[in-house]
């Protein structure tokens, strides 16, 4: 459940039977054909939906993250690093004041990886709370259904492009795109890497079956899910 679908009495009863909470976050960035939200719109649908059947609460996803790269592509909206664990932060500090003790981070944009050691760290000086940090895309499940697809996979391809992803009236170009070379994506500076990535699709198709990303996506949310009922750490 949203949390935005709950008042604070809520909450506070919530809080007497449990203290799973949900926090995703996102990124507002190129896309290809897709939507800039994609990296919003995927992490918070997977974290309700997981949650969903288990009663947990779910925040509203972080909209920016850390993005520079892809700056010279027009709504592209990037925090630095330091500025983006520093809001991260904030909210776990709000969710534990709150009595929030365990945290599941879903992170739907590679550029916040830095949160993954931050957590790590904050958690370690909140001894009586767990986070656990999960990339919903490439999870062990789901990247391997991803593979299992398609092994052409990338930013801005089929992969991203759900039914929830698309733009009505936007209509996708045929046939895949080469890979691009990561190594040189990588080197270049924001401007040659919007020449050298054209319309944003890093390589592989635009589109797959909606029987496709459907299955994809099944398994996405049942990994979460089993994140969300697992043991937190604790011994078994």
């Amino acid at each position: 459940m949203r949390i935005s679908d709950m008042n604070w009495m809520q909450v506070a009863e919530y809080l007497r039977r449990d203290d799973r909470a949900v926090l995703p976050l996102g990124s507002t960035e190129q896309h290809s054909h897709l939507r800039l939200t994609v990296d919003c719109i995927l992490p918070e649908r997977v974290a309700v939906e997981a949650a969903e059947p288990l009663g947990i609460p779910v925040f509203p996803v972080v909209s920016y993250g850390v993005t520079p790269y892809f700056r010279e592509f027009p709504g592209t909206v990037s925090l630095r690093v330091e500025t983006h664990l520093r809001v991260v932060g904030d909210i776990l500090d709000s969710l534990a004041h709150s009595g929030f003790r365990r945290i599941l981070i879903v992170n739907g944009h590679g550029g916040n990886g830095a949160v993954q050691p931050f957590a790590q760290e904050w958690a370690a000086g909140h001894a009586d709370c767990r986070v656990l940090f999960h990339n919903w895309w490439n999870a062990p499940r789901t990247w391997a259904k991803v593979q299992a697809i398609d092994p052409v996979a990338s930013h801005g391809s089929w992969m991203e492009n759900f039914p929830w992803t698309r733009l009505p009236g936007v209509q996708m170009p045929s046939g895949p795109q080469p890979m691009v070379d990561l190594a040189r994506v990588r080197a270049l500076d924001p401007a040659a890497l919007r020449a050298y990535l054209g319309d944003g699709n890093y390589g592989g198709r635009y589109q797959r079956s909606d029987e496709d990303m459907l299955a994809l996506w099944q398994v996405a949310v049942d990994e979460t899910r089993a994140l969300l009922a697992g043991s937190w750490g604790n011994a078994a």
